[in-house]
């Protein structure tokens, strides 16, 4: 059974805490995405969520980022509006990304969560995929809390 962030650090040595991994972030992302309303979730279908460090080399230039910092999420792929259903040949599966990198450094200069920063970039990224308006991306978010 997988743990909660809180029953992965309750109980720690403070000192020797260092930041959460990819895999506790994939553990954060897991819990975050369960956390929505179940009619959101099954909406998204088979989407995948990656966790990485940072974007790669094609996203910084596709996205003209000045820094690996300045982007916490992304969907990469073709939404719903757009008719990504059934993908067309050759076209990539669409998928979500998280950058542990850049939302641990959000997070630390935030008052926020790093589980309630998890969930906003999730439901930011989700909510891409299926052509949301940022009003319905709160919410979404707000049901979620």
């Amino acid at each position: 059974m997988a743990k909660t962030l809180s029953q992965l650090l309750t109980g720690r040595d403070w000192a020797e805490q260092s930041a959460p991994s990819l895999d506790d972030f994939e553990i954060i992302a897991a819990e975050a995405f369960a956390a929505l309303p179940e009619e959101f979730r099954a909406l998204t279908g088979n989407v995948p969520c990656m966790v990485t460090d940072f974007p790669d080399e094609e996203t910084m230039t596709e996205m003209e980022l000045e820094s690996e910092f300045d982007i916490l999420g992304l969907f990469r792929g073709v939404g719903l509006p757009q008719g990504a259903a059934d993908p067309m040949t050759g076209q990539l599966p669409n998928q979500i990304w998280l950058y542990r990198r850049p939302i641990l450094d959000y997070w630390a200069e935030h008052e926020e969560t790093l589980g309630a920063i998890i969930t906003h970039v999730l439901v930011h990224e989700i909510g891409h995929h299926f052509g949301f308006s940022d009003e319905d991306m709160e919410a979404i978010e707000a049901s979620a809390g």
